[in-house]
């Protein structure tokens, strides 16, 4: 299983919004986009995702910026992963054209069962187990890359 490339910036947002979190800082969209090597317009996408699930915060204007929610921080990472990937199927047995196989196959339903496996190993971790040492000092080391326009 692949995670979209949406989740895995969401991840890294929020693992560097954890580690910055520890220390006081609340960067804007765009550092944290630098920081973490990914387009701004990426991130302010991703962002308003983990609003939307109540992960992070973003405050506008003087003394603003983006902290990760105490649900941001300690929730379950399983659900979180599971609310940005969606309840798609692994694979596509409804595309256009869909599978001729549908009606009758195994392997989606054995599918979905590794899927939820997976999800399941993530549930007892949260952002917060994440950013232990030594992957916390790590991120708090990346600096934003310069902005280029």
């Amino acid at each position: 299983m692949r995670l979209t490339k949406s989740t895995d910036i969401a991840l890294r947002i929020a693992m560097r919004l954890a580690a910055l979190s520890d220390a006081g800082d609340a960067p804007t969209t765009r550092e944290v986009a630098s920081a973490v090597q990914v387009p701004y317009t990426h991130a302010a996408k991703v962002v308003s995702k983990l609003q939307h699930l109540g992960a992070v915060e973003a405050r506008r204007g003087r003394g603003g910026g983006l902290t990760l929610t105490a649900a941001g921080r300690t929730g379950s990472l399983g659900q979180l992963v599971r609310e940005l990937e969606g309840a798609d199927d692994v694979v596509g047995c409804e595309d256009d054209p869909p599978c001729p196989l549908r009606g009758g196959c195994r392997l989606r339903g054995a599918l979905r069962v590794a899927q939820e496996a997976f999800y399941a190993s993530l549930d007892p971790l949260s952002v917060a187990d994440l950013v232990e040492s030594p992957t916390g000092p790590l991120l708090l080391s990346l600096t934003p890359a310069p902005h280029r326009d």
